[in-house]
């Protein structure tokens, strides 16, 4: 029985049942499981810095370095949710260990690619990978925890996703330039056959029980429909949202989807059991992600490109600007358990949506001649407080009152909603960003006054988001459950 509430200290995991002690060193196993998710997390961003170099060196024009990206989100995006359902079927661990293992070998063929067809193919297999190991990392830590330690752990698991987004600005600079492209994909090796190698001894076996059958027609339009839709609105940045590539995968997309709700209506196994969604506390964690995950993937894009383009610092200068706002996320980690114990967790959240957005709406007036005092310093402290403090508090509430049996399904979702929003956010902001930059270069506006002002709306666009966050969470009221 559910009785607790989200506007309450702490959150709640409905269990049924008191299951096991899978690890007798969970903080240990908790940092090893979050280093994992950082590498998840700092792959959809830490190669942004690196394009420039990477795209000389393999010949690669503009569309096929947007490629380079979207090869790692498609499959990222689209199997989350499988990736999530396989590891509540099959075994958090074991999920774990194969996706682990395949970002890994993936990481490796992506360092040592010599041609863009080689990195295309191992992005996309790095970004398979992260699906796997994804929810099933973050359904662990529900496993390991409860109570109030559970809040602390979902905290650090919260913080880690926006610490990862932050510093591949940071290390995408510093190890282009210092080793080069190849860097940004090498680094993930040895930190993963580090995880792969501990976790084993930190938590134990995936208890045994009779296998369940999978919805395989439920998977198959789901992950389908979710790939054609990141597919669709990842595309039209470059060709545009009526371009017939555009429509015709968004059509795709919405056959498919709409075959998706027909198949697990009728299911007697769904693959997402649509009662999931009467939590409202999950329904709103998500929602709330979707906005998020939209403004902070188009910051950090927007971000690398004006402090390169707009105000030519260098790909290491970049980086190292973003160190207050890696710092202050990091900072912001550890004390957001208990301000959400003080304040409860929705008022948190909304406090944090709002200091995000204020950092944005800095950003976007800081122009072409800003100084990093005046112009950056500032708003990157903002932004790192409230995406810190964002990404941990959506992350519980995202949790809030699943069942230990769903808690693959809830985490799948969860980072489905982070990926979607990124790739809505992306596509919808950028093209607003060309089409103003566009517009007053035609003018004769002077190019880096025409990017800044792009970039502009980049950075209002995210605001705007996460101000929607805002609103979903102060409207969206926890229904009690018992």
């Amino acid at each position: 029985m559910l009785t607790s509430s989200a506007d309450t200290p702490g959150i709640a995991i409905a269990t049924g049942s008191a299951p096991s002690p899978r690890s007798t060193h969970r903080w240990w196993a908790l940092t090893v499981l979050a280093l994992a998710q950082f590498l998840v997390v700092l792959d959809a961003s830490i190669v942004n810095i690196a394009l420039p170099s990477l795209g000389s060196q393999l010949h690669l024009d503009t569309a096929a370095l947007g490629w380079i990206i979207t090869a790692y989100v498609l499959p990222f995006g689209g199997l989350l949710l499988l990736g999530g359902r396989l590891a509540d079927r099959l075994g958090h661990r074991r999920v774990f260990l194969i996706g682990v293992a395949g970002f890994i070998a993936a990481s490796a063929l992506a360092g040592l690619s010599i041609s863009g067809g080689m990195l295309l193919t191992a992005r996309a297999l790095q970004g398979a990978s992260a699906a796997l190991l994804a929810p099933a990392s973050l359904a662990l830590v529900t496993h390991l925890f409860d109570g109030r330690d559970r809040a602390k752990a979902l905290g650090i698991w919260g913080a880690v996703a926006g610490i990862g987004s932050a510093a591949g600005v940071l290390l995408g600079g510093v190890l282009t330039a210092a080793f080069g492209w190849q860097a940004v994909f090498f680094v993930n090796v040895p930190v993963g056959v580090l995880v792969i190698a501990v976790i084993p001894f930190l938590v134990t076996r995936d208890p045994r029980h009779a296998p369940e059958r999978l919805d395989i027609a439920g998977a198959i339009t789901v992950t389908g429909g979710i790939t054609a839709a990141v597919a669709a609105l990842s595309q039209s940045a470059q060709l545009g949202w009526l371009h017939p590539v555009t429509l015709g995968l968004a059509a795709v997309a919405a056959a498919l989807l709409i075959a998706f709700v027909v198949i697990e209506r009728r299911s007697a196994s769904p693959l997402v059991p649509f009662s999931f969604f009467r939590n409202r506390d999950a329904s709103a964690g998500n929602l709330v992600m979707l906005l998020v995950g939209g403004a902070t993937t188009a910051l950090f894009f927007a971000l690398s490109v004006y402090l390169q383009d707009v105000l030519h610092y260098s790909a290491l200068s970049a980086g190292l600007s973003q160190l207050p706002l890696a710092g202050s996320l990091v900072v912001i980690a550890g004390i957001v358990p208990s301000v959400v114990n003080r304040a409860g967790l929705r008022p948190t959240l909304v406090a944090a949506l709002v200091v995000l957005a204020a950092g944005l709406v800095w950003l976007a007036v800081a122009g072409p001649q800003a100084s990093y005092l005046t112009g950056l310093l500032g708003p990157s402290i903002l932004v790192g407080i409230g995406l810190g403090a964002a990404f941990v508090t959506t992350t519980q509430l995202a949790v809030n009152g699943v069942a230990l049996v769903d808690s693959g399904l809830a985490s799948g979702l969860v980072n489905t909603s982070q990926q979607i929003g990124g790739a809505i956010g992306l596509a919808a902001l950028s093209t607003l960003a060309a089409a103003q930059t566009a517009r007053l270069v035609s003018d004769g506006t002077a190019v880096d006054t025409a990017l800044a002002a792009g970039f502009a709306w980049v950075f209002l666009g995210g605001a705007a988001l996460a101000i929607a966050g805002a609103i979903v969470t102060a409207l969206l009221r926890r229904r009690r459950v018992s």
